[in-house]
């Protein structure tokens, strides 16, 4: 990964981040050392040096390390069952069957954690396609757009 520039976030950027960040906007606490990292191929937003937002298509969402090193808060997750996990740490979308649980009141384009079912860790974060009653329900189809997932590249990042 190529650093390009590294500087902090001004006041109306960082607001814009925030808001952008829905149930996720606690990870950009006040009184927090936040700076921005224009990396190739994928921005980062360092929460005291530490990588906790990456920006795809001018879209933040929280990290992997960052969720499991911190309070994840009261975030929209997916539980998914162990037969799953295998896929889920190559990147794989979520499928419907795998879900065993998932948090109430999520809609199409949530930003979701998908957590195994035994020890309730998180495995990757997604993009919800669907609303809550249809990923217990269906039996068939995708769930969950994988966006960031255990072992991919933004994983191994070291800053």
């Amino acid at each position: 990964m190529k650093i390009r520039n590294r500087y902090f976030l001004n006041k109306k950027k960082l607001k814009e981040i925030r808001n952008n960040l829905g149930d996720y906007s606690f990870i950009l606490a006040d009184g927090e050392r936040v700076e921005y990292l224009e990396a190739d191929p994928i921005p980062f937003i360092l929460v005291d040096n530490e990588p906790a937002i990456i920006l795809i298509d001018n879209k933040p969402y929280p990290t992997l390390k960052y969720l499991i090193n911190n309070d994840m808060g009261n975030i929209k997750k997916i539980v998914v069952d162990m037969g799953a996990v295998k896929f889920m740490v190559n990147g794989a979308d979520v499928m419907s069957p795998g879900i065993t649980d998932a948090s109430e009141n999520i809609i199409k384009d949530d930003i979701v954690v998908i957590v195994d079912e035994y020890h309730n860790k998180p495995l990757a974060v997604g993009l919800s396609l669907i609303t809550t009653d249809e990923m217990i329900n269906n039996n068939a189809g995708k769930a969950v757009k994988t966006i960031h997932f255990i072992g991919d590249d933004i994983w191994d990042l070291k800053i």
